[in-house]
């Protein structure tokens, strides 16, 4: 073999190995990636079966129910359009209530229930996430709040 054709077969094995390396990367990307659904999109069928998703809406009055003999929760969420009900197991956010606006990190399950892995709630009264904002139709978080004197 020439020089010149082992200069080439380690160039070729080089691009070979760099596209094997970057297909890995961006699979391993692309499993991570988490899109967020409103219920909505959820009651619709548009949110996937077997992977994570981010869901998020207000918790609606009356709807929380907490078990007595563990940290479990059921909540129903809402778009203002649509509701659905999530379990989730462990400590929620302080400032999770009803009415409040949150986020919930899960599977949907078979049943149509979304099982929360983690709750996350807004910070203050003019905070709303992003997706939240735009799932409800209210101004994003970069829009001017105005508060009319008293």
């Amino acid at each position: 073999m020439t020089p010149r054709r082992k200069r080439m077969l380690i160039i070729g094995l080089l691009l070979a190995g760099m596209g094997v390396a970057t297909a890995l990367i961006l699979q391993a990307f692309n499993q991570n990636l988490m899109y967020f659904y409103s219920p909505s999109d959820v009651q619709a069928g548009k949110a996937p079966d077997a992977r994570d998703f981010r869901i998020g809406g207000l918790v609606v009055a009356g709807s929380v129910k907490r078990a007595t003999d563990k940290l479990a929760v059921e909540f129903t969420l809402s778009d203002l359009k649509q509701e659905v009900v999530v379990r989730y197991e462990g400590i929620l956010p302080d400032l999770f209530r009803e009415g409040q606006g949150i986020v919930a990190n899960g599977k949907l399950g078979p049943d149509g229930v979304f099982a929360a892995r983690e709750v996350l709630a807004k910070h203050d009264e003019n905070y709303m996430p992003p997706e939240v904002a735009e799932a409800l139709g209210h101004p994003g978080p970069d829009a001017t709040l105005t508060r009319s004197a008293p």
